[in-house]
C-alpha cells in the first residue's frame, strides 16, 4: 500500500489494532458508548461507533494496550481527548472517529 501524503507528515507510530474501547461524552446529556479501535497512536486515536459523535466534541475514553504494544503486560489507559473527524461512510454502517489525544493516564488492574 502507498504511504499517502498526510501518512508522511506523522510524528508518531500507528499501530492498526482492533480493541474493544468504551468512549464518554456529553452531547444532549452523558454519553457513553462501546467502540472498536481501528489504530492508535501516541497522539491520537481512530475507532468505529454505531453513530456520529460530533467533531470538536470532547471525549474520554478507557482500552487495554496488549503486550505487544507495551512489550510487557497489558496496560489499561484512559484519556481524555478531542475528536477532531467523523467519517460516517464506514463499512457495515459504523462511523469511524479520530480524536487527538490531550492526556492520558494508566489504571491500575481492578
Amino acid at each position: 500500500m502507498a504511504e499517502t501524503e498526510q501518512d508522511n507528515k506523522r510524528a508518531t507510530r500507528r499501530f492498526a489494532l482492533r480493541l474493544p474501547v468504551s468512549v464518554t461524552y456529553t452531547e444532549g446529556g452523558v454519553q457513553e458508548k462501546t467502540a472498536q479501535t481501528r489504530d492508535v497512536s501516541a497522539r491520537g486515536i481512530c475507532f468505529f461507533v454505531d453513530s456520529a459523535i460530533a467533531a470538536g466534541s470532547d471525549i474520554e475514553f478507557t482500552l487495554t494496550l496488549p503486550p505487544e504494544i507495551t512489550l510487557t503486560e497489558s496496560i489499561r489507559v484512559r484519556c481524555k481527548g478531542k475528536v477532531v473527524r467523523v467519517d460516517e461512510g464506514g463499512n457495515e454502517g459504523r462511523v469511524a472517529v479520530a480524536a487527538v489525544i490531550d492526556e492520558y493516564e494508566f489504571l491500575s488492574e481492578p
